[in-house]
């Protein structure tokens, strides 16, 4: 499993990357990199032809975790996706900005 860190998440947005938050509805809406697409990984079976087979994949939970365990998935079906290690939690600490609410409807 391909993994990636925060500063590395980071210049990948820069050059408009995608990034997938797995985690529940109310986490997503507590704070979440800012741009993430929110699928929540109890439904990611039933929507994955929303994601584009051609394009990296960034998948970012709390802590990394639920994020390996889709990218797992997602490389087995042959999508090109990285975890983030240490999820949104590192991308916190690391001092870079959270977005918040729920703005968008689960996407």
């Amino acid at each position: 499993m391909q993994e990636i860190e925060v500063e590395q998440l980071s210049a990948a947005i820069e050059r408009g990357a995608r990034v997938v938050d797995v985690r529940e509805p109310a986490e997503y809406a507590e704070g979440h990199v800012p741009g993430a697409h929110h699928i929540r990984m109890g439904r990611l079976a039933d929507r994955i032809d929303e994601l584009d087979r051609d394009a990296r994949i960034h998948v970012v939970c709390a802590s990394g975790n639920r994020s390996a365990a889709v990218v797992e998935m997602l490389t087995a079906l042959g999508f090109d996706a990285v975890n983030v290690r240490g999820g949104t939690s590192a991308w916190a600490r690391s001092g870079r900005p959270l977005a918040r609410g729920s703005r968008a409807v689960e996407t």
